[in-house]
């Protein structure tokens, strides 16, 4: 693989406008290490963590806001923003305290009332805040400390809804930024995290910048997960936007940027054998690709249609043509990840292989009448732009007509939002990957919020589903979750929400000089040293 220097390339002037500002020198002409540069997976225009589920703007997040608890990598959930809880005996009083000494960036110290404003804007987009705002009765805060969940019936799983470790991520913001209605985007950034977002140098398409926040009080445990301490020791981050997969490479390769978080696949040869770089897997639970519907807008409006769909997609196909590589990838017929405690083979009728005349034949009986199936592919974000060229090819040989239609990820992320028809500016199916973290159960997997225009992208109606997932809550064994997991699978299966399309790894691309990163099944930067 040729290597250029990305000065001799600086063409961009997304990438030269990244790049002009130097290293700090000191007295003796050494470089002072103090800013880390990452290329980010995604151009980030969305900077909302709750009005999107977009993963950059999930990382985002966690530069800048903290969380009530947190979780490790065991899967345990701990405290993070809080201090200390306890249960009323009927199981239906949560009485949580916060840590001293937490402050918002701009000097507002962090109290109860931002809490629970901050809840319940998450509760109103995210699946799992969607079902802990079923049972909650009421709030309340006696104090600036102290705030209490009154329930209307019992919610086993509360520390794991407020310790949710990805997308949508109950973060905490200033009550007067959570009073924003949770189908319109914020319009400040201002957290209490461990770096603090410097909007003034913000630049769409070009730069983001952090710089640390030197308030943030750390835990004094270990980071582990997305629990435990966040020292931070850089004084400044910086994420690049540089767009095409080459440039990022000889840039990494020139020690012009530290962190590339998703190379693509074809590149893991080659970073394997260079100099002066390592792979970090932040994911090691891996990923699964997901197919998802519209189920608002004909032809996906019929559930046998949707059907006819998931029988023509195959996974094999999209995993080797995306992935190739081989050990990076596997086949799982389970919605949820396998070799997570949900995981289960009960299929129904999907396979996970593609079958073009079983499709062909149930796509006739449903009555399709040829409506274009527009498919939105990103051009751009090299860990899935493949995917959709598979997609369209097994939906045609079935008998779909598919309007392909090429963007990149941050048109897409706009787009899926938008309820009108395709044909108005709206869509039919889009395709992307979540973390092994957000759909490990019922009631953080997104396509599984069936709430209708309240739901995620898609916008299911099934009220099954979520009479299924609130009772998967109030469960009192894991023998009871298990079962109830897997009627979830089914019906899920059966109304067609989706359709999974096998895991992967995909490991960043780090310079050996920098260290300390934790695998958190998110990108997080806290903890990381730059030698």
């Amino acid at each position: 693989m040729k290597r250029r220097s990305l000065v001799s390339i600086a063409a961009a002037a997304a990438v030269s406008a990244a790049m002009v500002m130097p290293l700090a020198v000191n007295a003796q002409g050494q470089v002072q290490a103090k800013t880390l540069r990452i290329v980010p997976h995604a151009n980030v225009t969305i900077l909302d963590p709750i009005w999107s589920t977009a993963f950059v703007t999930r990382n985002h997040g966690y530069m800048i806001y903290d969380t009530l608890f947190g979780t490790d990598a065991s899967g345990a959930v701990k405290p993070q923003m809080v201090d200390k809880w306890n249960v009323s005996k009927d199981n239906l009083t949560w009485t949580f305290t916060l840590r001293d000494g937490l402050e918002f960036h701009d000097g507002a110290p962090v109290t109860s009332t931002d809490v629970v404003a901050s809840i319940k804007r998450w509760a109103s987009r995210d699946s799992f805040g969607g079902v802990l705002a079923k049972s909650v009765a009421d709030y309340a805060t006696p104090d600036a400390k102290t705030f209490v969940i009154k329930l209307k019936q019992p919610f086993g799983v509360m520390l794991e809804a407020l310790g949710k470790p990805s997308s949508n991520v109950p973060f905490i913001m200033p009550a007067r930024i959570a009073a924003t209605p949770g189908s319109e985007q914020i319009k400040d950034n201002i957290g209490s995290g461990p770096y603090k977002f410097v909007q003034a140098e913000y630049k769409p398409g070009e730069k983001l910048v952090y710089v640390k926040n030197d308030k943030y009080k750390s835990r004094s445990e270990a980071p582990n997960g997305t629990t435990g301490g966040k020292p931070v020791f850089v004084d400044r981050v910086e994420w690049v936007i540089i767009r095409d997969p080459q440039t990022q490479f000889n840039a990494l390769v020139a020690g012009e940027v530290d962190i590339v978080e998703q190379p693509t696949f074809e590149q893991y040869a080659s970073l394997k054998a260079t100099k002066g770089v390592q792979l970090v897997d932040a994911q090691p639970a891996g990923l699964q690709y997901i197919f998802r519907f519209n189920h608002k807008h004909p032809p996906f409006d019929n559930v046998k249609i949707r059907q006819a769909a998931m029988v023509a997609l195959g996974q094999e196909q999209h995993l080797k043509a995306q992935v190739g590589t081989p050990g990076m990838y596997k086949f799982c017929k389970s919605m949820f990840p396998c070799g997570t405690p949900y995981a289960s083979d009960n299929t129904s009728f999907y396979t996970g292989s593609a079958d073009p005349k079983k499709a062909a034949q149930m796509l006739k009986d449903a009555g399709y009448k040829g409506e274009p199936v527009l498919l939105m592919r990103p051009t751009d974000l090299a860990s899935i732009a493949k995917l959709p060229l598979v997609a369209k090819q097994q939906l045609e040989a079935a008998g779909f007509k598919v309007d392909m239609q090429q963007m990149d990820w941050a048109t897409l992320v706009a787009r899926r939002a938008k309820k009108d028809a395709p044909a108005a500016g709206g869509w039919n199916a889009f395709m992307t990957a979540w973390t092994a973290g957000d759909i490990q159960n019922p009631l953080t997997m997104a396509m599984m919020n069936a709430a209708g225009d309240n739901g995620w992208f898609g916008w299911q109606d099934d009220k099954q589903i979520e009479e299924l997932k609130v009772k998967f809550a109030q469960a009192g064994s894991d023998a009871e979750k298990k079962k109830l997991a897997e009627q979830l699978q089914l019906r899920a299966i059966e109304t067609a929400s989706h359709v999974h399309l096998g895991q992967y790894n995909n490991p960043a691309a780090v310079r050996d000089n920098v260290s300390g990163i934790v695998p958190a099944g998110a990108q997080v930067y806290w903890n990381v040293k730059k030698n």
